[in-house]
């Protein structure tokens, strides 16, 4: 990786299962860049691909074909080249802090795991690693004794986050890091986030469902429908200037609690149908038979990803002029 460079790049990223159903692409086609510091949202509904990109990005999945890049190489089939850096380098919040921790682990030895498995600390110097960490992310030190059992949902969560950090990662996969949390402690790990980024200089990879996350926290956002980017925008364009129907119909459906609010969002677009079976996708443009702009063609051919200004683009037959260039 050299200046410049993005710290991760996805290039026509495919990630396919075989099921007694039939085949399932549960990511088909997804490109985009991460730049160092930055976050990258990835907003969809339940079985869009968010998380099987997350997983892919990780090393718990390896990709179909296409190619993601880290840093030293391509990691889409794992990390083979240098596999204990990237495993250093990229961490991993998982969406349930329950299930995410060992039950017969005490939440020093949780925390500490990753610092003994890469060989940065022993002894005296380890257990003062682990305390600084589960104070940094607002835990009192006493809490190293303690099992996860002792502790609320949302503590869990701030143990997941303080074990992310544990390597001093350049690159953090948030998988719904806040869904399963109350709206109080859903604000407080937010904050405790944008923190970290900025004192550690993170970049994180965002996936969750909720938008109205996304508009304090990412640098840019994807959204995801059937395995497919279909618009990607910088964070305050992306809301401002919303493209893609089924943007403006996820946007419309944001739940506000003032006139204010109201205003900003796009005019109301009619929420049709629901996100079809993976295994038996619809022809050409796969949300057509749920967009009210459909065209006649968006049956019959899957559109392309057109650019619409700097750092904006949006997968959609109504973006096409008549002589194939943007519009």
């Amino acid at each position: 990786m050299t200046a410049g460079e993005p710290l991760l790049m996805a290039s026509d990223l495919r990630k396919h299962f075989r099921t007694p159903q039939g085949l399932v692409r549960a990511v088909d086609g997804v490109s985009f860049d991460l730049e160092p510091g930055e976050t990258l949202g990835l907003v969809g509904e339940s079985g869009s691909g968010k998380s099987t990109i997350a997983y892919t990005v990780v090393g718990i999945y390896s990709a179909t074909s296409g190619q993601l890049v880290f840093k030293w190489g391509d990691i889409s089939k794992g990390f083979r080249e240098r596999p204990r850096q990237v495993k250093r380098e990229i961490q991993i919040v998982f969406q349930d802090p329950g299930s995410s921790l060992n039950p017969r682990q005490a939440i020093g030895d949780i925390v500490g795991m990753p610092i003994s498995v890469h060989r940065l600390a022993h002894g005296r110097k380890r257990s003062s690693m682990v305390r600084e960490l589960v104070e940094s992310v607002g835990l009192p030190a006493e809490y190293v004794g303690k099992y996860p059992r002792a502790i609320g949902g949302g503590e869990k969560q701030l143990v997941g986050i303080a074990r992310a950090l544990a390597t001093d990662p350049s690159l953090v996969v948030l998988d719904e890091p806040t869904s399963a949390l109350d709206v109080s402690m859903q604000a407080r790990i937010l904050n405790l986030l944008i923190e970290m980024q900025r004192r550690r200089n993170l970049t994180y990879l965002f996936i969750t469902h909720d938008l109205g996350i996304m508009r304090n926290m990412a640098t840019r956002i994807a959204i995801l429908y059937l395995g497919k980017i279909c618009e990607v925008a910088p964070g305050v364009e992306f809301f401002e200037k919303p493209l893609h129907p089924y943007t403006q119909m996820l946007l419309s459906s944001i739940p506000v609690v003032s006139h204010e609010e109201e205003s900003l969002k796009p005019q109301r677009v009619q929420s049709r149908g629901e996100i079809p079976s993976p295994v038996n996708l619809p022809s050409g443009c796969g949300f057509h038979p749920r967009c009210v702009h459909a065209l006649p063609g968006c049956s019959e051919q899957d559109p392309p990803v057109w650019p619409q200004g700097e750092g904006h683009s949006v997968r959609c037959h109504l973006y096409k002029k008549p002589d194939g260039h943007a519009g």
